[in-house]
């Protein structure tokens, strides 16, 4: 008879929201029994996530340190007529120290990899091929739920870490170069010098289509290293993605489409900034607060995440407008002038607009001036009816 497991907190998935929920409880209540699974071989799969440092609140900073890979203090964004070095905490982790810095806080048998979800409810998570797991409360974690219920644009990327046969110059990270010709809607590049022989270099794109040609874009990366005179000896890991970046829609649908009546924390929870795409921050916050709540039974955890989740969304009306702006006002190959204007402002305008905390100044100056677009069409994004 296939096993039956009984704990306090069932984790489904082990990317980041789902690795920082266990982490968090296990470090601020070890009394608990908390189990994670996942259906690959490894937690938090092939990805690198990076962040600014304002992006994470001082007290939940003992969350985040132990799984930073890499670390720098400024960074620097070109376009056609601007660039600009800014002085700002930016860090990287890799999934492969996330894999370890989660496992080795947890007992062996917490980590249950290599299990494919078949079903699950607040407090039962049904396994393909007949194991159960009975818990306190379930959290489902595993990606996004049904976004066809948002409304959204893309930011779709390739990124590739490369190994290099020479050291390069660059000293500081690269978070936007959109000095490059503009394909497929706002492109650019972003560049991370890991070691002196070692650099992550992406090629990122505000698309109106998550569809990726890999071959076309692999041949673009190729092009700006070369032009920076890198000699790649191999590529050492390379990432795809397509992230949702969200004009509108109905979240309650979307919740719903991820489970009723389900705890849900990252992507599945709807908890992703509404232009970038990033989840790290609120995975952040979510974790911390979850870890802090005494009540971790299904139905308390659905609604303590419906609850945070429904209050983000309300509260990024704003964002959503912005990425309104960016998808429907501007033309494909103008959007880089709404994102080179926006550089243009003040540096803690900007490290407040990414950590999702623009204050009711900054949204006001973000919008001050003539706009960058059409102002007719700027105009319709706002209102939130543009075509």
């Amino acid at each position: 008879m296939p096993p039956i497991h009984t704990c306090d907190v069932a984790i489904i998935g082990g990317g980041l929201a789902g690795g920082l929920i266990a982490l968090a409880l296990r470090k601020k209540r070890p009394d608990l029994d908390v189990r994670i699974v996942e259906a690959g071989s490894s937690l938090g799969g092939n990805h690198l996530w990076s962040f600014f440092a304002s992006d994470i609140a001082p007290a939940d900073r003992w969350l985040i340190a132990p799984l930073i890979s890499y670390g720098w203090t400024s960074y620097d964004v070109a376009f056609p007529d601007h660039s600009r070095t800014l002085k700002a905490g930016y860090y990287s982790i890799e999934s492969d120290r996330f894999d370890q810095v989660v496992r080795a806080a947890m007992p062996r048998a917490a980590v249950m990899t290599g299990r494919k979800v078949l079903g699950s409810s607040a407090r039962t998570v049904m396994l393909v091929g007949g194991e159960r797991i009975e818990a306190g409360g379930v959290i489902d974690c595993r990606g996004a739920a049904h976004l066809a219920e948002l409304e959204c644009g893309w930011q779709k990327f390739i990124g590739r870490e490369l190994a290099l046969a020479e050291p390069h110059d660059l000293m500081r990270p690269i978070i936007m170069d959109a000095s490059v010709k503009q394909v497929d809607g706002y492109r650019f590049v972003y560049a991370l010098p890991f070691a002196a022989t070692r650099m992550f270099v992406e090629d990122t794109y505000y698309s109106d289509s998550a569809k990726i040609d890999r071959k076309a874009i692999g041949k673009r990366i190729d092009a700006w290293t070369q032009a920076r005179g890198l000699a790649v000896e191999h590529i050492a890991r390379e990432e795809v993605g397509a992230l949702p970046v969200t004009m509108g829609g109905d979240f309650e649908a979307y919740w719903i489409s991820g489970g009723n009546r389900v705890a849900k924390a990252g992507m599945r929870a709807g908890l992703f900034h509404p232009v970038t795409g990033y989840s790290l921050p609120d995975a952040v916050r979510l974790a911390s607060l979850i870890a802090r709540t005494s009540d971790l039974s299904g139905a308390a955890l659905h609604d303590l995440t419906l609850g945070y989740a429904r209050k983000q969304w309300k509260a990024r009306g704003y964002y959503r407008m912005l990425s309104r702006m960016l998808f429907r006002a501007a033309e494909p190959a103008e959007r880089y002038r709404i994102l080179e204007r926006f550089y243009r402002l003040d540096a803690g305008l900007i490290a407040r607009f990414y950590a999702g905390q623009s204050s009711l100044l900054d949204r006001a100056r973000v919008l001050a001036g003539k706009p960058p677009v059409p102002v007719g069409r700027a105009i319709a994004a706002i209102r939130g009816n543009a075509k």
